[in-house]
């Protein structure tokens, strides 16, 4: 199995997960967006985690050709950047959480929407899973 199915389907995982979480638990994601009483080192805490999986991700998979490549280094990319952004400008993220379009419906939504269509590439659509049909035996 190469890097990227192997890492899209952990991506998968945890997007799934995530999604059911916003959806389970709407409430309790709506005060964590909203970062009411947040912890500066929660917030850096954060941002490290999110910039380890990020760097991570990009060292371990820097490809953009086919579509799951593409897929895979732009999520690593993203957790990377949100990871530096709350890292080095956290007052400009905690701004941002008083956006009326952060709803956890809609979010959950889009976390379940990206992990299923990411899982179902890297599971059932990735040519290195195809199984090749058997050779033939040659004549001699």
């Amino acid at each position: 199995m190469d890097a990227t199915t192997k890492i899209a389907r952990i991506l998968s995982a945890y997007l799934v997960v995530t999604g059911i979480g916003f959806a389970l638990s709407g409430g309790y994601f709506a005060r964590m967006i909203a970062h009411v009483g947040s912890d500066p080192v929660l917030i850096n805490l954060s941002g490290m985690v999110h910039f380890f999986i990020g760097i991570t991700v990009l060292v371990h998979h820097f490809l953009w050709k086919k579509p799951l490549q593409i897929a895979v280094s732009l999520l690593g990319s993203l957790f990377l950047l949100k990871g530096a952004f709350l890292i080095a400008l956290p007052e400009l993220i905690l701004q941002t959480a008083n956006n009326p379009a952060q709803k956890p419906w809609a979010m959950a939504i889009g976390f379940l929407l990206v992990g299923f269509a990411l899982g179902y590439f890297a599971y059932f659509r990735n040519d290195s899973l195809r199984r090749t049909p058997p050779t033939q035996k040659k004549q001699q």
